[in-house]
């Protein structure tokens, strides 16, 4: 039997095509924070362009269903548009919505979820919070930086990639980051360069916590001695920890101090959590306190009532729920952030918490075999629909959804309302991420006696 063979997929062709330019009334954003507009009928997906604003494109790319543009010039701008502060805005991918104003950011946000929730969930919210914000600048106390050796550029690049590209996009500022860290973007990029294997390092993970700030350094090619020394002299005179990390996130250790203290943060109520430079915590300290104080006020927590927190991680919203509630029960996958909850409960005085150890995406998962009067839910990108097929008949009555990917969200509620009998009670989005399209929102489900 002969076999065809398959022709190559079709790829944009670089021609003149795409150099040509066209006008465009710009009708909203999408999900990635892009304009859309109609063009001859076509959707037109157009980089730098906001709602309401005419404006000059040229053309990307061009495909069958749908074109990519960028926007060269502003012909009617948008109340909203504003002067983006950031001398890296429009090469840089690490925020793209600068051009926007925060106020308008944030409802785009509210009105991307409410769209997700009626068409994906078949759902609306009772009555919408009004939106959590905080800081728009110097928000960010983690990241991953990449780092790349660039002889032609005078060395070792650091910061994000660019818009779109492959490319890395060099940063002696990052107005979105701890100022503490973009503070130091120059001198580290000079302290890679100096190492003895700069084409082996790809990434500098950075960490802050209240008071200290940690740097770990991964790298592909052992560090010699005298790489170890400029470590230790850039760490004590920069007064930062920096970390090591030649393979996995197992193998990190610190090169200075040798017994560094651990991070930590403190939340309103005076919980006071550790966590370790590769631990994961929300990015935003302001905003993650200011959602913890929502959570647990949607939660109603009583003296009597039992929680179980799914996705607890190191207890950010576990200990806080167990100073109002009988008990909460805590379960997390990763036995390294159980360890550090279990110790931060220990750290705080609270005894009436217990931490499982479950990976709730496993085909063989059960509910937890404790009871549950309230739920907390903050699950990663993938959302819970995993674990919410197991929920017993005796199901709590409140629970409350902190969501990082609205699209899982929104299939979620489907499921909690439409297949379990909740009522979603109210919803509202949280500014975690200021000047980019990701959105994170937190929800109440309410089930009627």
């Amino acid at each position: 039997m002969k076999h065809r063979r398959r022709r190559p997929r079709a790829t944009p062709r670089q021609d003149d095509s795409l150099l040509l330019e066209a006008f465009a009334k710009v009708q909203s954003l999408n999900h990635e924070g892009r304009g859309i507009a109609r063009i001859d009928g076509k959707v037109t997906f157009i980089d730098g362009a906001l709602p309401g604003e005419e404006v000059r494109i040229r053309y990307r790319q061009q495909r069958v269903k749908f074109d990519s543009a960028d926007t060269i010039e502003v012909l009617t701008p948008s109340p909203d548009r504003v002067t983006p502060p950031c001398p890296h805005f429009g090469v840089c991918g690490g925020c793209l919505l600068q051009h926007q104003a925060p106020a308008a950011q944030i409802a785009a946000k509210q009105q991307s979820l409410s769209e997700l929730l009626a068409h994906v969930g078949k759902v609306q919210p009772e009555r919408w919070l009004p939106p959590l914000t905080g800081p728009v600048w110097a928000y960010r106390r983690r990241a991953r930086l990449s780092a790349r050796l660039v002889p032609a550029k005078g060395g070792v690049l650091v910061g994000f990639r660019e818009a779109r590209s492959h490319f890395l996009a060099s940063l002696d500022t990052c107005l979105i980051l701890d100022e503490r860290i973009s503070s130091l973007l120059p001198a580290l990029r000079e302290l890679l360069t100096s190492l003895s294997c700069p084409d082996r390092i790809p990434q500098v993970e950075v960490s802050c916590g209240d008071e200290a700030v940690a740097l770990v350094l991964r790298h592909l090619a052992p560090l010699t001695p005298p790489d170890l020394d400029r470590l230790r002299a850039f760490a004590q005179r920069h007064r930062v920890q920096l970390w090591s990390q030649p393979q996995g996130v197992d193998s990190t250790v610190p090169v200075e101090p040798a017994e560094p203290p651990a991070l930590q943060y403190r939340l309103d109520d005076g919980t006071v959590l550790e966590f370790g430079p590769t631990d994961f915590v929300q990015v935003n300290a302001a905003m993650n306190r200011r959602t913890v104080t929502q959570a647990l006020d949607l939660l109603e927590l009583a003296p009597s009532d039992e929680v179980l927190d799914l996705f607890c991680g190191i207890g950010n919203f576990t200990l806080p729920m167990a100073r109002r509630a009988a008990r909460v029960t805590g379960v997390e996958a990763d036995e390294k952030l159980l360890a550090r909850a279990r110790y931060n409960a220990t750290r705080n005085g609270i005894a009436n918490v217990e931490f499982r150890a479950a990976n709730l995406y496993a085909e063989n998962v059960a509910w937890p075999p404790v009871r549950c009067d309230k739920l907390l839910l903050d699950p990663p990108r993938q959302g819970a629909i995993d674990i919410l097929r197991h929920m017993p008949d005796e199901r709590p009555s409140r629970i409350v959804y902190v969501s990082c990917y609205p699209s899982t969200l929104a299939r979620d509620s489907q499921y909690l309302v439409h297949e379990l009998g909740y009522r979603l009670a109210a919803a509202g989005v949280m500014d975690m991420f200021p000047h980019t399209s990701h959105v994170e929102s937190m929800t109440l489900f309410v089930r009627d006696a």
